[in-house]
């Protein structure tokens, strides 16, 4: 679990979900990983051309330097992009998480993460945000954790509802699980849509601020082709049936 740190701003006609904190981050978003590797083109072109303002990086990823330089190159104005980042366990603390923030800011080249204007967890369960409401007075504003039709932890969803707390939702497609099953597949024939893009336009739908992953533009472009049609709320909930608690990251029920 880590916890992860934003700030950012928004893109004119793209929907955005207000934080606790009276900030707002972009309902969509570009994850980036430590797996698959890093394409330098691909962030260039989805701050450029797909009107991408949210991305979603980490430590531990390796990118945040590689990042860097994307977003010099893309011309897009730090004031105009919500940037999420975040800590490893080596890092908790709170001199050692003071000092993480400023490393990381250094690596991506930003003043500011506030240094962070907003504070979020990832991969909290309900146990866990019990355990650090005991511990802390801040509530996180978000809460990151996989989120798919294979994997919609709705208790989890409604829990941080009920506290102001933000879900953010990883994972989309499910690692490409979620592209070959028949329900997505007849559905996003229906609509003239891409299986990607039924899933990413559920997950909206659920309002989850939702991040993909791709090093591909084209992927991007059409991740990000999602806002010109609606599912229906009979086929939503087709795609609300499919949960049967899958995981395709990983299981942080394991985590005590």
């Amino acid at each position: 679990m880590a916890a992860a740190a934003a700030g950012g701003g928004e893109v004119p006609g793209r929907p955005v979900v207000l934080l606790r904190s009276g900030r707002s981050i972009p309902v969509l978003g570009l994850g980036t990983s430590h797996q698959g590797g890093y394409s330098h083109d691909a962030v260039v072109h989805a701050l450029q051309k797909c009107g991408i303002r949210h991305i979603d990086t980490a430590k531990r990823y390796g990118c945040e330097s590689l990042l860097q330089k994307a977003i010099k190159e893309s011309g897009v104005n730090r004031e105009d992009l919500w940037i999420t980042t975040k800590l490893w366990h080596s890092d908790y603390g709170y001199e050692n998480t003071k000092k993480a923030c400023l490393e990381s800011c250094e690596r991506l080249g930003v003043d500011y993460l506030g240094l962070c204007r907003s504070i979020g967890v990832s991969n909290f369960l309900i146990s866990h945000l019990e355990q650090l409401k005991e511990d802390c007075v801040v509530t996180p504003h978000v809460n990151q954790a996989e989120y798919h039709p294979f994997q919609r932890p709705q208790e989890l969803v409604d829990y941080c509802r009920s506290r102001g707390i933000v879900f953010e939702g990883y994972c989309p497609l499910a690692k490409g699980e979620a592209l070959t099953h028949p329900s997505v597949i007849q559905l996003a024939k229906k609509y003239g849509k891409t299986p990607a893009q039924i899933c990413i336009r559920w997950s909206i739908q659920n309002a989850i601020v939702t991040i993909p992953k791709s090093t591909k533009a084209e992927r991007i472009q059409e991740n990000c082709k999602v806002f010109d049609f609606t599912i229906a709320e009979d086929d939503v909930e087709i795609l609300n049936g499919l949960h049967d608690g899958r995981h395709v990251s990983w299981d942080p029920s394991l985590i005590v």
